[in-house]
């Protein structure tokens, strides 16, 4: 497991460094007036979104971590099931954008009359040219917007932030006030400095972005992605070796970054359609293995974690990968 994971503008879960500095001229990218979408039939009402202002992110059913970057524009958690879909149905969302890297569920968004955009960014930032994507996006599609990551605190954050900044909709000091009130974590320089090194661009700029708007990011076959988790997976190893601290042969190295980018990795997995050609165990290791990735991330980004934990969940990660070889690729 060696070569490196398909890029296309962005990786889908790979880190592609921090975004270039968008140019330094007046937007003239003005917004289309969007409009509150009839709310369709039998949908129960819930409480509608945060306000702009509100100092707290705020959740609701099958929804976490909801915040307010501009009118209209929400960021917050993948939404969870029927509960989910049906809250952003009750608010009018007409278009979802996802930035992780696992595939959406479309059946459920089109069943509520939503349109949904599959563009994927990964922790440690994204490129200029997916940031004037996502701001074409949110430009041009209908709203209001629901844009999300997994957990709605870290990718889709730093994502909006740096689109409603890009679109004029914000200023930089206000968008990483945002990104604080979502819970992004310093432990992700590389998002922070997204929406940092962000500026309002003319609308011309915006309209050269790709207007594909894809509904399922194409991402790489089963071999690629294997490869992609033991790159993560052996910086980890590196990580694990220097204290759970960033190891001094990779500097660049963001520990909690590259726990969350295993996460993301084994999450995309249990979606591939390799994978369901295998038995179940097959995905329940992949589930399992994400689920301790995860466990390391929260408790990195938390900080002041003791060592040995974090390395019971390591080993647990690399005891399922062992099995797993021995049965499906030895």
């Amino acid at each position: 497991m060696r070569p490196a994971v398909l890029v296309t503008l962005v990786s889908v879960v790979v880190a592609v460094g921090a975004c270039s500095r968008i140019a330094d001229s007046p937007s003239g990218a003005a917004l289309s007036p969007v409009h509150r979408q009839d709310r369709p039939p039998g949908h129960a009402t819930v409480a509608g979104p945060p306000a702009l202002d509100a100092l707290e992110p705020a959740d609701f059913p099958g929804l976490h971590n909801v915040v307010t970057y501009a009118p209209q524009m929400f960021s917050g958690s993948v939404p969870e099931g029927a509960a989910g879909f049906d809250t952003l149905a009750s608010w009018g969302i007409r278009t979802v954008i996802s930035v992780d890297g696992a595939r959406p569920d479309l059946a459920a968004a089109k069943a509520r009359g939503m349109r949904y955009v599959h563009l994927p960014i990964g922790y440690n930032g994204m490129t200029r040219e997916r940031t004037l994507e996502l701001a074409r996006a949110l430009r041009d599609l209908p709203g209001p917007t629901y844009l999300h990551c997994h957990h709605g605190r870290h990718r889709s954050a730093g994502a909006l932030g740096s689109a409603v900044v890009t679109l004029g909709l914000a200023d930089t000091e206000f968008a990483v006030a945002r990104m604080k009130v979502s819970g992004t974590s310093p432990s992700y320089p590389g998002l922070y400095r997204c929406v940092q090194t962000s500026s309002s661009v003319p609308a011309a700029v915006i309209d050269l972005a790709s207007a594909e708007f894809p509904e399922t990011w194409q991402t790489s076959d089963m071999v690629s992605a294997m490869v992609a988790v033991d790159e993560a997976y052996e910086l980890m190893r590196k990580v694990e070796k220097a204290g759970w601290a960033v190891p001094p042969s990779h500097p660049d190295v963001v520990p909690a970054a590259e726990a969350g980018r295993l996460a993301d990795l084994m999450r995309v997995l249990i979606e591939d359609k390799e994978t369901r050609k295998h038995p179940p165990d097959f995905a329940d290791m992949l589930r399992e293995s994400a689920s301790a990735a995860s466990a390391i991330e929260e408790a990195l980004i938390g900080g002041g974690v003791a060592r040995e934990p974090l390395s019971v969940q390591f080993d647990r990660i690399t005891t399922l990968c062992k099995d797993c070889h021995i049965k499906y690729r030895n």
